[in-house]
């Protein structure tokens, strides 16, 4: 018997980019960021950093490599609350608006942090008014999807309960009519694991 399945993001769901992004900016430029804003929702307003040019942005850039995609820190309560999804008998699957080339990378980070995920699927990250996960998300046909970013709900499948993690408010996109497209709001995983188990 198939196991019902989960479909889940990775950043800001799983894994803390903005942690990750502080690191890729010492290793790039050898120190590391303070903290500008803890409750802003993109890494580059969090972080107090200077503007780059053309040339030290691509330098920055490159540090976004097999090295960052295999080592993003864990949200904390994730882990555990992705075993709880398992302990209730749901199979989980992450979907990641992430190039392919660094799906494996991916994969052994979620391993590497204990987290009970045996597939990623990355999508890339193509601009348009449907998400670039729908496909993914329509082939899975997950009984949930959970993301943090509202425009990555665009286009999914009816049957599938979308869930929204609306985290850092500061600067977010999650607002606008299309919070009509969250079936369900919260503030963290462990928030959805809480009200998707007592349903």
């Amino acid at each position: 018997m198939t196991k019902p399945l989960i479909a889940l993001d990775a950043d800001g769901v799983l894994l803390d980019f903005h942690l990750g992004y502080a690191d890729a900016w010492r290793r790039a430029f050898g120190v590391a960021p303070p903290e500008r804003d803890p409750q802003a929702y993109w890494p580059n307003h969090r972080w107090q950093i200077e503007p780059l040019d053309e040339a030290r942005m691509a330098h920055f850039l490159a540090h976004f490599d097999e090295h960052f995609w295999s080592s993003v820190p864990a949200i904390p309560g994730a882990v555990q609350a992705c075993e709880r999804l398992v302990a209730a008998g749901y199979e989980l699957v992450c979907v990641s608006a992430l190039e392919k080339a660094y799906e494996r990378a991916r994969l052994n980070n979620l391993r590497a942090l204990g987290f009970p995920i045996e597939q990623v699927m990355a999508t890339g990250n193509a601009a348009g008014d449907r998400s670039p996960k729908a496909d993914a998300i329509a082939q899975l046909l997950p009984v949930a999807f959970v993301d943090d970013y509202l425009p990555y709900l665009r286009g999914l499948p009816a049957t599938v309960h979308t869930a929204l993690i609306t985290r850092a408010p500061n600067g977010s996109p999650n607002k606008g009519p299309d919070m009509a497209l969250a079936r369900s709001i919260h503030l963290d995983l462990q928030d959805f694991v809480d009200d998707w188990l007592t349903r």
